[in-house]
């Protein structure tokens, strides 16, 4: 059968009962095979509790974010671009290979909004630059005390100002790798069937190393990350479930993510 044939053949109309009762992967199927807009926005949709699920971790971050709204919409316009190039061949989820693409565009859409203030962005500078300084000087990570003193202010403030940075940190543990990649270095492979056996073991090796850098985490660190990023709890669900306040938990996040950059950063310049 010709190409032209076939795709004459897959030309057909969808009733709304046959598209709700296929699952997603029946839907990818055949939107793949026949490229059919009916049946792409209904895959989309059936993805929208991720997004809102990522817009409401986000907000817990941004507290700047004034409209929700404006993060599951960025959100659903990236999902429907990932439905074109996700290949379910390829042996990944849908899942894992589309919530590193949300939370990249909503931090895009953070940065083109200016959500967060020039203010924090410049303390949460001020204190990255400190961090370094004082692990490459120490060979550890810095006590808040010493991050205090160099810094130059109170303990309580360089802690108030830790908890705002959480703003400007990270959403997405995949996110460390970016300014390496932006720099041309090798982007974290997707453990996809068709990566190459050398792709296979740098993936390996850096997921090994991030292992290590979150077991080198104090326990509470090691909760908020777990109950952040694999949980998708918000902040506000983390501080009930730890019994502490939300400022702390924001604290504990950034200060996990400060010591998971400064760790896969010395492991990616080759500082071993």
């Amino acid at each position: 059968m010709s190409g032209a044939a076939a795709s004459k053949e897959e030309k057909r109309t969808w009733s709304p009962e046959e598209v709700d009762a296929m699952s997603a992967e029946e839907l990818f199927q055949a939107y793949k095979r026949t490229g059919d807009q009916d049946l792409k926005w209904p895959l989309v949709m059936r993805y929208t509790g991720l997004v809102k699920t990522i817009a409401l971790q986000v907000r817990g971050v941004y507290s700047s974010f004034a409209q929700v709204d404006d993060i599951v919409n960025e959100g659903l316009l990236t999902l429907a671009g990932a439905v074109d190039k996700f290949d379910p061949e390829k042996g990944i989820k849908f899942e894992t290979y589309v919530s590193k693409r949300i939370r990249g565009a909503v931090i895009d859409l953070a940065r083109r909004q200016d959500w967060v203030p020039r203010s924090v962005r410049r303390k949460a500078r001020d204190i990255d630059q400190a961090s370094n300084e004082l692990f490459s000087e120490l060979g550890r990570y810095p006590t808040d005390q010493e991050m205090a003193s160099r810094l130059g202010v109170s303990q309580d403030q360089y802690q108030e100002d830790l908890a705002n940075s959480s703003m400007c940190n990270v959403l997405s543990l995949d996110a460390i790798f970016e300014d390496r990649e932006e720099n041309g270095g090798a982007e974290l492979p997707d453990g996809s069937q068709d990566s190459r056996p050398e792709d296979s073991m740098l993936r390996q090796e850096l997921l090994e190393t991030l292992t290590k850098a979150i077991t080198s985490l104090r326990e509470n660190e090691q909760m908020v990350i777990s109950l952040y990023y694999q949980k998708n709890l918000s902040m506000k669900e983390i501080a009930q479930v730890m019994e502490v306040s939300e400022p702390r938990i924001s604290q504990l996040h950034s200060r996990a993510i400060q010591k998971l950059k400064l760790y896969m950063n010395q492991y990616m310049t080759g500082g071993r």
